[in-house]
């Protein structure tokens, strides 16, 4: 087997990367349910390969939020509940209110028209249905407002946050509920273009609370893998 292969995008992966997108798109699908385990020795012969690359891919999809890794007792596919969106989700609000209302102070317009761009691209993936790249570029969006602030400890905390539960920002594109996502985009940029503080920072917290809201009715659904 070739420790390359190619990814949706036409990239390069690594054996670790493709180990976690084969495992990640199946928690995602539900055929991999929550509490299932996740076998190390089995992936390994599955792939033909070592266990040094699977287990990486284990712990990086334990740093995702999509699997729970402990240790001598092997990886399980996380469980996700309410109180796990509600808590996410009000943190994020708090600390990414806190950073839009930094950043309107120090952003350029460089950047802002970099945003404009990136929430484009986003409503021109919805049209076409392309939500692999959707989260992406959300990232990218969002990324730019915490990078704009220049607190390093904030920027490190926010980060972590976001990667650890990036399977929500996953999850919502995938159920297609992203168009009053992007209205509240073109907001937030406009707001911070006028250096009108108190605007961007009700405005990014309203769009963490809109992915609370329809988040936790992915958790509700009875479609989705929790």
């Amino acid at each position: 087997m070739s420790p390359l292969s190619r990814n949706r995008m036409g990239m390069h992966l690594t054996l670790r990367e493709r180990i976690a997108d084969e495992i990640r798109d199946s928690i995602i699908k539900g055929d991999l349910r929550p509490g299932e385990r996740i076998s190390e020795p089995e992936l390994a012969v599955r792939f033909g390969i070592s266990r040094t690359p699977v287990r990486e891919a284990l712990r990086q999809l334990d740093s995702e939020g999509f699997l729970t890794v402990t240790p001598r007792k092997g990886a399980r596919v996380t469980q996700l509940t309410e109180r796990d969106v509600n808590e996410y989700y009000d943190l994020k609000s708090l600390l990414e209110g806190f950073a839009a209302s930094t950043a309107a102070l120090k952003i350029s317009e460089e950047d802002l028209e970099r945003m404009d761009a990136l929430n484009e691209r986003m409503e021109h993936y919805y049209e076409i249905g392309d939500y692999v790249k959707i989260v992406k570029v959300h990232k990218e969006f969002h990324d730019m407002i915490i990078e704009a602030t220049e607190n390093e400890q904030l920027k490190q905390v926010l980060h972590f946050m976001n990667s650890k539960f990036q399977r929500f920002t996953i999850q919502i594109a995938l159920s297609g509920k992203n168009q009053e996502a992007f209205r509240q985009h073109r907001q937030i940029v406009d707001a911070m273009r006028a250096r009108d503080l108190e605007s961007a920072k009700r405005l990014v917290k309203a769009n963490a609370m809109l992915g609370k809201e329809l988040m936790i009715q992915e958790v509700q659904s009875e479609e989705f893998p929790c």
